[in-house]
């Protein structure tokens, strides 16, 4: 197969009004492709399949064109509540590789490293669930496989049996771009925070496996244990953050004693700052393998004194979470979420953490984020069988292994005390009949 070499305008040029697209979550997305896409105006039906934008792409507000979502972002949010024709696929990032292959887009398409002297193309940021599928569309004739090359990404590690490279001969066309990858600033925490955090910390022995979500909270919790005596700690964590960059720069990080992957931090996707990614770039201490893998709650369980740390919108009495909808509105999706919590909960040592904020703001109006009753349109993100311990800046609350009484007076406790006293006769009331 002869490769191509084109331009971003080329190479969206080759898409046909009525055509399919698929691409991956976030750092996968090919910016200066999509981008390009965004100058033509005789879409008929063209059919995005992805996740998460990085970029606010014309294309999506054009007549004739639809975008299949398996997690929102800033992007995806804009431009629906503009109108554009996008919808949520549910599922988690572990189910993102299986409903790609059943969709089976004409085109498929990736940011990667540039071709190095092996012939090959690194997927550098992002591993995910993605890759079978690019290969897939490679070796198929009657499909496309369009792979956007930028020499500001860094060539990435990985572990054997696994692979995070493309064969150059399989690409049907190469796109050249020299844009910087999208930087993720990190979030600016409040005092409720470090409040959080440090109700976090005490969940975390030294030498626990470490998993941290996006958020001020988990880049807190990291940054702390930076700074603190202690460390040997290992890290299995679906999104490789800032926070466990500096981890890895105060020698807290020896991945000795995890129990599974032994001497590596395993990840299957990057966002954060360019330093961040300066500092991947040939680093053979992190390791980018498949979601399959990274997100399989019973390879997350055999990890030593495994500590999962999340973020929640609100969790009602029960236990049950709502992670990425509110009000029946798309703000996520459910990524690794629950696979994490799952994964945490078949371990006796290992300790999953849903850390969020007491209250929310509305206007000028409080409301309490742990409620008796989810509010209608709500979508649970995780049922309550698989909670752990919820921590708010008021305490924690470790659910595991308690009636529905027990854990609705647990919670009512860790509630903002201007809410406390309603949810503690909420709670009287489960569990009862």
């Amino acid at each position: 197969m002869t490769t191509a070499t084109l331009s971003p305008d080329e190479a969206g040029a080759l898409i046909r009004p009525r055509d399919t697209i698929g691409f991956g979550l976030g750092p996968a997305n090919p910016d200066a492709f999509l981008t390009a896409l965004g100058r033509r105006d005789d879409w008929e039906d063209l059919v995005l399949g992805g996740a998460l934008l990085l970029g606010l792409y014309e294309v999506l507000g054009k007549p004739g064109v639809s975008y299949r979502c398996g997690f929102f972002g800033p992007g995806e949010r804009l431009f629906a509540a503009q109108g554009a024709r996008i919808e949520h696929v549910p599922g988690g990032f572990r189910q993102m590789a299986p409903i790609l292959a059943r969709y089976a887009p004409r085109v498929m398409t990736v940011q990667a490293a540039p071709p190095d002297s092996s012939g090959t193309v690194n997927l550098s940021l992002h591993l995910g669930g993605t890759r079978d599928e690019l290969l897939r569309a490679g070796v198929d004739p009657e499909r496309l496989l369009i792979v956007e090359v930028n020499p500001n990404l860094p060539r990435t590690s990985c572990l054997k049996p696994y692979d995070n490279t493309i064969p150059v001969d399989l690409i049907d066309v190469l796109v050249e771009a020299d844009g910087e990858p999208f930087a993720l600033p990190d979030a600016i925490p409040n005092e409720a925070d470090a409040a959080i955090a440090e109700h976090a910390l005490a969940f975390v022995e030294d030498g626990a496996t470490l998993q941290t979500g996006i958020g001020g909270i988990p880049t807190m919790v990291a940054t702390e244990l930076a700074a603190r005596p202690g460390g040997g700690y290992g890290v299995h964590s679906e999104m490789f953050t800032n926070g466990l960059m500096l981890l890895h720069q105060a020698g807290k990080v020896t991945n000795l004693g995890k129990g599974e992957f032994p001497g590596s931090s395993v990840t299957t996707f990057a966002l954060g700052s360019p330093e961040l990614y300066r500092w991947l770039d040939g680093n053979p201490e992190v390791a980018f393998l498949p979601v399959e893998v990274v997100n399989d709650p019973s390879v997350i369980a055999r990890n030593t004194e495994f500590v999962s740390i999340n973020g929640a919108i609100c969790v009602d009495l029960y236990g049950q979470i709502v992670a990425d909808n509110i009000n029946g509105k798309q703000i996520s999706g459910v990524g690794g979420h629950e696979d994490f919590i799952a994964g945490a909960e078949l371990h006796l040592d290992a300790h999953s953490l849903v850390c969020l904020r007491s209250t929310a703001a509305v206007g000028a109006e409080q409301y309490s984020r742990i409620v008796s009753v989810l509010p209608a349109g709500s979508v649970i993100s995780t049922p309550r069988h698989h909670t752990g311990a919820v921590v708010t800046e008021f305490g924690s609350a470790e659910l595991t292994g308690l009636t529905v009484g027990e854990r609705a007076r647990t919670l009512a406790e860790i509630a903002h005390p201007d809410f406390r006293d309603e949810l503690r006769a909420a709670a009287e009331q489960l569990g009862r009949g």
